[in-house]
């Protein structure tokens, strides 16, 4: 990580703490620590681990320094991206407030090593946390208006509002597809362009917006951010199956055992062979994990997804490429890129 994107970061985690901040008052300080808690500032195992990778507000900061900037050699010094930092601390608020819910709808315990929110305080408290995160960051948004003119922080606020509620379309299509065995892969992939790409998309078009991209510019970034959060959740759903657990972090047994329909599984589905005759005859014992890992790879399922990955990914950088992205944050974002979409397997 070079210099440009640790200032970033640094300037980021400054940003968020000053939002969150809001509700650090006497009255509320145990509802404060219930947000500090998920995002990783406080508690037991607080730390870098605990608040993620906080790639959302990377990502958008790094559209906006990207854009028109000719010197490479400058590029770097020049800190106008910190006029965005309240749509950076925005976008990782709704990427957390979103977390804390899934959390609670699906059950989880655990969240980057942690116990959830849900798990300490109750769900009650849990959904209470989630809507401040929500509420937090639309407050955030709006705090551009001390750097923008008025129609850019309504147009901002216009995409983050659509975005949010293209994630809860998402999360509904996920939550409704559980148990069902009549799913088509033209079902997941509208699914997965809420869930995932939604936000992602939403970080680079604000970014190239706030940076006063032109816009043929800001639909190329945006089609960037679409394609990366595609890309990206092929990726882990190939993980989900064939992953190294020791380098993802997660069983690689999750996604079949939990009856996840993700793109391999949904693929093989259509072929309608020996796994779809397996899979409909309901839950997967951990046993059989690695056999049905393996009548996936058989029935081709692997190489679809990865083909499938490969395109999207090269998507996602011509529409970088085309987009012409400058400078210091130009060659960072590139590296951001390809980075996320070649991780380990």
């Amino acid at each position: 990580m070079n210099q440009l994107q640790q200032s970033m970061l640094n300037a980021v985690e400054t940003e968020l703490k000053r939002q969150v901040g809001r509700l650090a008052e006497p009255r509320t300080a145990p509802f404060y620590e219930m947000l500090t808690y998920h995002m990783g500032w406080s508690g037991e195992g607080a730390g870098t681990r605990a608040t993620g990778k906080r790639i959302r507000p990377l990502i958008l900061l790094l559209c906006d320094a990207s854009i028109g900037k000719k010197n490479a050699d400058n590029a770097g010094e020049d800190t106008d991206w910190l006029r965005a930092n309240p749509a950076a601390a925005a976008v990782e608020l709704v990427h957390n407030f979103s977390l804390v819910h899934d959390d609670i709808q699906d059950k989880s315990h655990q969240r980057r090593g942690r116990k959830t929110v849900w798990t300490k305080w109750g769900s009650p408290m849990a959904i209470n946390v989630g809507d401040a995160l929500f509420v937090i960051a639309n407050q955030a948004a709006l705090d551009l208006k001390a750097h923008y003119p008025a129609e850019v922080v309504v147009r901002v606020a216009e995409i983050l509002s659509a975005c949010c509620l293209d994630l809860t379309r998402g999360q509904f299509l996920d939550m409704s597809y559980e148990k069902r065995y009549d799913l088509t892969l033209n079902d997941y992939w509208t699914m997965i362009g809420g869930k995932t790409s939604a936000l992602l998309s939403a970080c680079a078009q604000i970014g190239a917006i706030l940076g006063n991209a032109d816009e043929t510019q800001i639909e190329l970034y945006r089609r960037f951010g679409y394609n990366l959060g595609l890309a990206f959740q092929t990726q882990d759903d190939i993980l989900g199956i064939w992953g190294d657990e020791a380098l993802t972090g997660k069983s690689s047994a999750s996604d079949l055992a939990e009856g996840k329909n993700s793109l391999p599984i949904l693929y093989a589905l259509e072929r309608n062979g020996k796994f779809a005759e397996r899979w409909r005859q309901g839950s997967i014992a951990a046993d059989e994990v690695s056999q049905l890992a393996t009548l996936l790879d058989e029935e081709d399922a692997k190489n679809y997804a990865e083909n499938a990955s490969a395109e999207l990914t090269q998507n996602a950088l011509d529409n970088l490429q085309q987009a012409n992205p400058q400078g210091a944050a130009g060659e960072a974002l590139f590296e951001l890129t390809k980075r996320l979409l070649k991780r380990d397997q």
